[in-house]
């Protein structure tokens, strides 16, 4: 007995030992007094404005302990965190010391914040190296940044429009549920009996179908979702001249203020935006007298990744994380198109873009249409990333003008003819079964840019990623002469597939 207790206290020893070594590892922080309290988020705001102005971006990298600790002290103390050894050290599956990283991150947290990991961690990604936990002090985030293998320390919850006072209506937010009569000088109308739009005549759409269709090619739409009540989108999806094809749909936004909350909304699109999208890719040509989308054989998969366009907060910018990791696990995706984004980086979108991107898939992205809080922004994100192909929209001219509400700059790859001198953009589907609308901006010009891969890549089953995107770069309009505000121009959908 005598040495039952004796090997028991040796053991409690041992531990006590063991913990009292492993704290002093960590070192004593003091914060300045200067510092102790948080930046308000007018100063946040402007600090964010001020480097957008000057350098025509902003990244937290760049930030300092002070503001991103002030930043996270005005968006619910939720921070997300990307670990490896590298820039590029994001996938789990690749990552040699990703686990052993995270459990280090969680001590160091659990120690400056004293509380245990359930109080503070909220989800751990099964497939990138980042984790989205809540910090209250600044010595944790001055603990974290020490550390080499931390790619970033990020503010998760920080409302950069909301905190500069900017209300989200449906033409800032790019939402619309309503239906409006399409013009017939807007359209011509092809058999079966489905209208045309204007625009892609002057991509040389139509032609291109005696070559291709997009059939057998999967795109993927990052979006608001698709709409559940418009039946081409539905039930009809393979009607017409439209067969042998799939349409899918995912939900992954969390329509909540916890960042703790996991239950999504659905799969219906609540704002618009991405049944547009849908519809000018991949919408059936159809027998309903509606306009036919670019791909009109090609599968779709509908991510219902956010509420709105403005990636404005934890939960969409979370959506749009888990949308593309989602679309980059699925092999049968080859084309990836979102018009959304920010006017800053996002640490874990451009985490989940590259690891779709390391997964073959082409992913386009919209280079942004101006609202009255984002027209000093160039190219935004992650519009601007190498692994992305920038789409902007261009107006019915004989020169290259930019769409009234486009943005250009050198990081654009493709332009799309989608606004007319009467101010009228491309047809596509509303909303409501049966009717139509219009929808303009970057956002057309990319889901456009993303059907013309398609029919690409169906035409040329056995390419690869980078074959299609010369392709269309060596028939666009501009070739070889990348233009500094319009890329390569417009891409002719005929040659591409001849």
């Amino acid at each position: 007995m005598k040495k039952k207790l004796l090997r028991i206290l040796a053991v409690v020893v041992i531990a006590f030992s063991s913990c009292t070594q492993d704290d002093s590892k960590f070192e004593e922080i003091t914060v300045s007094p200067e510092q102790k309290n948080p930046l308000t988020s007018q100063q946040i705001v402007s600090k964010i404005d001020e480097s957008l102005q000057t350098k025509g971006s902003f990244n937290w990298k760049d930030a300092s302990n002070h503001e991103i600790w002030s930043a996270l002290e005005n968006g619910n103390n939720i921070c997300t965190i990307g670990f490896g050894d590298s820039k590029n050290d994001f996938d789990r599956s690749k990552s040699i010391s990703g686990k052993g990283y995270q459990n280090t991150i969680i001590q160091i947290i659990e120690r400056y914040e004293g509380k245990s990991s359930k109080d503070f961690l909220i989800s751990s990604d099964p497939f990138l190296n980042l984790i989205d936990v809540i910090i209250e002090k600044q010595e944790t985030v001055i603990a974290l940044r020490k550390n080499n293998f931390i790619r970033y320390v990020e503010p998760s919850d920080f409302r950069y429009f909301q905190n500069k006072g900017m209300v989200y209506q449906k033409s800032s937010s790019g939402c619309g549920l309503s239906s409006e009569t399409i013009s017939s000088s807007d359209y011509t109308t092809i058999a079966p009996n489905a209208k045309l739009p204007w625009a892609f005549n002057n991509h040389n759409i139509p032609a291109a179908w005696n070559y291709s269709t997009g059939a057998g090619v999967t795109i993927g739409v990052v979006d608001t979702g698709a709409s559940t009540v418009n039946s081409l989108l539905n039930s009809s999806f393979n009607s017409g001249y439209s067969s042998g094809r799939s349409v899918q749909r995912y939900g992954v936004y969390v329509d909540s203020v916890w960042p703790w909350s996991t239950g999504t909304d659905g799969v219906n699109d609540k704002c618009g935006h991405g049944t547009s999208m849908s519809s000018v890719a991949t919408a059936p040509r159809n027998n309903a007298g509606q306009p036919v989308g670019v791909a009109y054989n090609a599968n779709l998969i509908a991510y219902r990744a956010a509420s709105n366009v403005v990636l404005d907060g934890y939960h969409e910018q979370n959506g749009v994380k888990n949308a593309f990791t989602g679309l980059a696990n699925n092999s049968s995706v080859k084309i990836i198109s979102m018009s959304m984004g920010h006017i800053f980086s996002v640490g874990k979108i451009e985490d989940g873009v590259k690891y779709a991107y390391g997964k073959g898939k082409l992913i386009f992205c919209a280079g942004g249409t101006s609202t009255s809080f984002t027209n000093f922004v160039g190219v935004i994100f992650p519009a601007w990333m190498a692994e992305t192909v920038a789409v902007t929209g261009i107006k019915e001219a004989s020169t290259y003008q930019k769409c009234d509400v486009c943005h250009t700059g050198s990081k654009i790859d493709f332009t799309i003819m989608m606004e007319r001198p009467s101010g009228s953009t491309i047809p596509v589907n509303s909303y409501y079964d049966g009717q139509g609308n219009y929808v303009g901006g970057s956002s057309v010009a990319t889901a456009t840019t993303a059907g013309i891969a398609a029919l690409v890549w169906a035409k040329n089953p056995s390419w690869t990623r980078d074959q299609v995107l010369n392709k269309m770069k060596q028939t666009s309009h501009l070739y070889p002469n990348k233009h500094s505000e319009f890329g390569y121009g417009m891409p002719n959908a005929l040659l591409a597939v001849q």
